[in-house]
């Protein structure tokens, strides 16, 4: 099974630009044969899920006792599979290390932040495979070049983060990489 991590703002709510972005996102993953893998909860996360959903996909939803002894918020109503872990820190892991196809952040706060610049760090230095990370539209575009810039980064992981701005540039890029690096 080819799955994507897609991360994004639990803050969006239905009928939001992002919240629907997501719904497109979700459902062209699973149309082009992905198993969407999100945190599981609401959002973003909820929004790539049932447009995966409702696209027939596989929605895989990663949750923690942490949040929800906190929140008291459930795995959304569109995840298939949910993989429930006690500490955040593990969920993230397995958000990074079973996303055998690649990652795709859609707006988010400093969470989603924290969830790039862990899975590049990750693929540097941890031992997992290098897979492209799709940062959507513009949103993220300023912070991820700039770090980019950095004579700090090799120029490999650099080429690792990529940026999209149609849902049909994603299915581009994961289709390039995997054609490039199966090959």
């Amino acid at each position: 099974m080819n799955i994507v991590s897609v991360f994004g703002s639990s803050r969006v709510q239905p009928g939001d630009a992002d919240y629907e972005l997501a719904v497109t996102v979700g459902r062209v993953l699973a149309e082009a044969g992905y198993a969407v893998m999100t945190g599981g909860y609401g959002g973003v996360m909820a929004a790539a899920s049932k447009g995966a959903n409702e696209a027939g996909g596989h929605v895989i939803g990663v949750t923690t006792k942490q949040i929800e002894e906190i929140t008291q918020v459930d795995a959304n109503q569109w995840v298939k599979e949910e993989i429930m872990y006690d500490a955040l820190r593990d969920r993230l892991l397995h958000l990074v290390k079973e996303a055998n196809a690649g990652y795709v952040a859609l707006p988010g706060g400093v969470g989603t932040l924290h969830e790039i610049a862990e899975t590049w760090e990750l693929m540097r230095f941890d031992g997992i495979e290098q897979k492209p990370f799709i940062c959507y539209g513009n949103y993220w575009e300023s912070i991820i070049t700039q770090v980019k810039m950095s004579p700090y980064v090799g120029d490999f992981y650099r080429q690792l983060m990529k940026f999209a701005h149609t849902p049909e540039e994603i299915i581009q890029i994961l289709h390039n990489w995997k054609s490039e690096h199966n090959a």
